[in-house]
């Protein structure tokens, strides 16, 4: 990448990518479910989706070379529940809007518009499970460059393929940006 580069962002979404809204906890390699430790003022009483949480993806997620941001209605929440449980350390948060400040567009997710001013013309990814191509069209008419906007299954959550696209993405988007000697 050129001397100037940034590193690209992840926005993450928690509800869907994070904690599947189906199913029942991870499986680790063996089949046995991996479950993440209690660690805030949250526990599985409070909200039993918090034991969905797969404590391998933190890892796998720093590894990828992105600045990651939360992009989720958890708001701080996420950094005291969701982070320490997955072994991710505290990320910066959007602010996201609520009510008439999410200036709704038909068919464009709320978060959308906010995403795009966070990155303020920054190569971004957006991992989420209600990301539509309204949002698609309206990211490439109003962001340049080529952003990832990648649908995660929410029944799922992250998964292979859903890293495996993230990783092409980054591939691609690190030889777009390197230095023609």
């Amino acid at each position: 990448m050129t001397a100037g580069a940034e590193r690209p962002l992840l926005f993450l979404d928690v509800d869907g990518p994070l904690i599947p809204i189906g199913g029942g906890p991870p499986k680790d390699s063996e089949g046995h479910a991996a479950r993440a430790e209690a660690t805030g003022a949250w526990d599985e009483m409070s909200n039993p989706l918090l034991s969905r949480l797969n404590p391998m993806h933190g890892a796998r997620l720093t590894t990828l070379g992105c600045e990651l941001v939360w992009a989720s209605t958890w708001m701080a929440d996420a950094n005291e529940e969701v982070a320490p449980r997955i072994g991710l350390p505290g990320l910066p948060v959007i602010d996201l809007p609520e009510g008439d400040e999410a200036q709704l567009t038909p068919g464009l997710h709320w978060k959308t518009k906010a995403l795009v001013a966070w990155a303020a013309g920054r190569p971004f990814l957006w991992v989420d499970d209600e990301i539509s191509d309204v949002d698609r069209g309206w990211v490439a008419t109003n962001h340049p460059g080529h952003p990832l906007l990648h649908r995660v299954d929410s029944r799922v959550g992250l998964s292979e393929p859903d890293f495996a696209a993230i990783e092409r993405w980054l591939a691609t988007h690190a030889l777009s940006n390197q230095e023609i000697v």
